[in-house]
């Protein structure tokens, strides 16, 4: 039986934080755990159903799309300091999923791009200003929002609509996005990256494969199993040609995008949903919701994954971003904030 998205994320356990390794930092506002820093989020105290993380370069800052609060959050690694942009659409209550406002955003040619499911509107943010500059009516509900340079496009995934939908960028500022067609992935679409370095998209369908989309022609090129019961995370390293993808039953697969043969398999955890690559240290984030932890696996130059350590996390923390000095984000959806965790260089 095939489970949606929507009843994965809303299966939350009750449990407390205990981390098991060591950071040198304090987070600005932040509550302190044991080998931890809790990173507080505005008005995230009755809960949030956290979808998408990820760190914006031109930035410097995590994006933290913060669902009911009403809020894309910004974080500042190297103090852990939230400031907000407004305007998404707010709820009072959580209702344990993840479907409820601002759940996923990107950044790209100078400003931030978020999908908030609660209005279907995809928005387009000066990140200067802090404000929503222009809005565009999503033709689904949506998922994932990713920008593409090369084509100065972005591609919001629509699960429920099997399909992808492209929008054109305008060149004007403060740009609009204009709806520029569909790319269909029956089955799917599940989680979504972008490989400008091969003109490729790649995104997983729910029971065990794996498309390659060819950007230019928006079409399916190449189709993978990746050994997944159930497919959720993915991430890549750009440079040495490895996808990864996160099942949510546990396992880590290691994927070539030359030809989508299997390269390493290895198991941690359950519920695993939301993973994370940082390609300067060479290590894969890989946090599980139902088993309240998180691996971390060191990747060999042959694509080899070996487990480094694994942390506890809390109870639903299904999803990671990590920043380039080594501070991995994990969500607490129960309580509606993030978890700072800094890896260490040595083992």
């Amino acid at each position: 039986m095939r489970i949606s998205r929507s009843s994965f994320h809303a299966v939350v356990m009750a449990g407390a934080i205990s981390c098991a390794i060591g950071i040198a930092f304090r987070t600005t506002g932040a509550v302190e755990a044991p080998g931890s820093a809790a990173v507080t989020l505005p008005g995230g105290a009755p809960g949030i159903g956290f979808d998408d993380l990820r760190f914006a370069p031109s930035l410097g800052l995590i994006l933290a799309p913060a669902g009911r609060s009403g809020f894309l959050d910004l974080v500042e690694p190297a103090s852990g300091k939230v400031t907000s942009v407004p305007g998404f659409s707010e709820t009072g209550t959580w209702d344990g999923g993840h479907d409820q406002g601002v759940t996923s955003a990107d950044e790209g040619a100078g400003f931030l791009f978020a999908t908030d499911r609660t209005s279907g509107d995809l928005a387009i943010v000066d990140p200067k200003s802090r404000r929503i500059a222009s809005r565009t009516k999503l033709g689904g509900p949506p998922d994932y929002v990713r920008f593409v340079p090369a084509t100065r496009e972005l591609w919001v995934t629509s699960p429920d609509r099997e399909r992808i939908e492209v929008f054109r960028l305008g060149k004007e500022g403060p740009p609009t996005a204009v709806s520029d067609g569909f790319v269909p992935i029956p089955g799917g679409p599940e989680s979504l990256v972008i490989d400008a370095k091969r003109g490729r998209a790649y995104t997983h369908l729910w029971d065990g494969e794996t498309d390659a989309i060819d950007l230019a022609g928006r079409k399916i090129v190449a189709k993978w199993k990746n050994g997944c019961r159930g497919s959720r995370g993915i991430a890549l390293d750009e440079e040495r040609g490895f996808l990864f993808t996160g099942c949510a039953e546990g396992k880590a697969t290691v994927l070539s995008v030359t030809d989508g043969h299997e390269i390493s398999t290895a198991s941690s955890g359950n519920g695993v949903d939301i993973i994370d690559y940082d390609s300067a240290a060479k290590r894969l984030y890989f946090p599980g919701g139902k088993s309240a932890t998180m691996a971390i696996f060191d990747v060999s130059a042959e694509g080899k994954l070996s487990l480094r350590r694994i942390v506890t996390t809390s109870a639903g923390s299904h999803c990671v971003a990590v920043a380039p000095n080594g501070t991995a984000y994990v969500c607490d959806p129960r309580k509606g904030r993030l978890l700072a965790f800094r890896e260490t260089t040595s083992r």
